[in-house]
């Protein structure tokens, strides 16, 4: 036998090919240092399709037998780091496949009958995809609950409202957190929606266009706890988008947690001071020893364009690819597993940081009475006691001009000063100024009140417990 030959018989698809290939080849090609990962999955696969095969009278009990066994030894091989992966085999699929056939031999190389790698690998991502959503969901529950349980604690911790980073209308911590949880809880639902696209079967279709053997589509659907099998066999071993899915939803979630992220790397600056974080999760300075630097946060918030440029990765590889499955699909892999990593490990570390939140309160109130906050509650006064809203908002307007001028917060300037811009202002007037006095009139569903906000935890914690 010719080195060419005995090189090239190393292959398990190597039967048409006469030259051996190119170590740079078998390099660049080679995709098992990551997809390796994908190990239990790709087991789980296997067994369910032997198992087919001997409903269907393909293989006998005795071969599936030893193939199941081969392949739990396998699996426990790879857990315990106990197993050779080789770049020559390319991939997961071939690495585990030719382990199997040294240890059982001949019934090993009958596993693939009926199968390609490329519903192989299509049915390995779509279990990844829905064994990693699961953990993602509990994830983000967890820290719904870490959320739920500081907007109970601080519900009637009162902070100013923003918009236009501006001081607008004075709010409670607890409604402000409770803003995040509805955010979380469309994250949640999305990811729980790209689930039922996820979990379709490929497996059956084979390389393109289905097999001649009489195998059960159904039968291996329903053991592997898919929903059903993919309609279209071309369709099934060629379609990404699940993933693309996955990603779009993933950099969504990472959108928020970027904004909570801002918010309290803004809060913990000594110019807001409004929250404090507990030591384990920030770090100092090299040269400046009072500095206290939220890292986590600013780290999150940074891993935003980590998610995001995977997504666009994913997108950039299915762009103009002819059906059915090329080769530019080895690339989905790396960064599907990077947003993976990523966004676990940013739900971790907040569903732990939130309830170490301390709230300066005093702080808050204080920036809140700042920036004239209940001055729609004023205008919304006059019109409860007959000026039109757009008289209303004149007349405040006058009102704001001469604090500003007199250096006067809006609970200081005299009542009969406040008569002169209106007649109709009363006595009763300064319980509507007053912070409290604010948050508390905003009691309807949705609203800051504090007894909104309990109302709101009180719904939230029976519907996290419903999940």
């Amino acid at each position: 036998m010719s080195v060419k030959k005995s090189l090239k018989n190393k292959k398990l698809w190597g039967g048409r090919f006469e030259e051996a290939t190119s170590p740079f080849v078998e390099r660049f090609t080679s995709s098992v240092s990551f997809d390796n990962s994908l190990y239990q999955y790709d087991i789980d696969g296997s067994i369910a399709h032997a198992k087919m095969l001997e409903k269907v009278g393909t293989l006998t009990k005795k071969e599936v037998t030893d193939i199941i066994d081969g392949l739990e030894e396998i699996r426990e091989e790879i857990s315990n780091q106990n197993f050779d992966w080789s770049t020559e085999l390319e991939d997961v699929h071939m690495n585990i496949e030719s382990a199997l056939t040294k240890k059982i031999g001949e019934a090993g190389k009958k596993l693939h009958t009926g199968r390609s790698r490329n519903d192989q690998i299509a049915t390995d991502l779509r279990l990844y995809a829905r064994s990693q959503i699961d953990e993602i969901c509990k994830l983000i529950t967890d820290f719904q609950r870490a959320i739920v349980n500081l907007a109970e604690k601080e519900a009637k911790t009162i902070l100013p409202g923003f918009t236009h980073l501006q001081t607008a209308q004075p709010v409670t911590f607890g409604h402000h957190m409770m803003a995040w949880f509805e955010m979380l809880s469309r994250d949640f639902d999305r990811f729980q929606d790209c689930r039922k696209r996820v979990n379709q079967s490929p497996l059956g279709s084979a390389a393109l266009a289905g097999t001649t053997f009489p195998i059960d589509r159904n039968y291996t659907s329903e053991m592997l706890g898919f929903d059903s099998p993919c309609a279209n066999s071309l369709d099934a071993v060629s379609d990404r988008d699940f993933v693309i899915e996955f990603a779009s939803t993933a950099t969504l979630l990472m959108t928020h947690l970027s904004r909570f992220s801002e918010e309290i790397v803004l809060w913990t600056s000594a110019h807001f001071d409004f929250i404090d974080l507990p030591d384990s999760f920030c770090t100092g300075s090299s040269i400046m020893p009072q500095k206290k630097n939220p890292d986590v946060p600013e780290l999150i918030r940074g891993k935003f364009g980590r998610v995001a440029g995977a997504h666009t990765a994913l997108i950039s590889i299915m762009k103009s690819q002819p059906l059915a499955y090329n080769k530019d699909n080895q690339e989905d892999k790396e960064p599907l597993f990077d947003i993976v990593d990523t966004i676990k490990d940013c739900l971790y570390a907040y569903a732990q940081m939130v309830p170490a939140i301390r709230c300066n309160k005093d702080n808050m109130e204080k920036a809140a009475s700042k920036g004239f906050a209940t001055a729609t509650d004023l205008a919304d006064y006059l019109v409860k006691k007959g000026a039109t809203f757009r008289d209303a908002h004149e007349i405040v307007g006058n009102v704001v001009s001469y604090a500003i001028r007199e250096k006067l917060l809006l609970t200081e300037i005299p009542f009969s000063k406040l008569v002169e811009f209106a007649s109709i202002i009363r006595e009763d007037v300064s319980t509507i100024l007053t912070l409290e006095g604010s948050v508390n009139a905003r009691n309807h569903f949705g609203g800051t009140s504090p007894e909104q906000v309990l109302k709101a935890v009180t719904n939230a914690k029976i519907m996290l417990d419903q999940r």
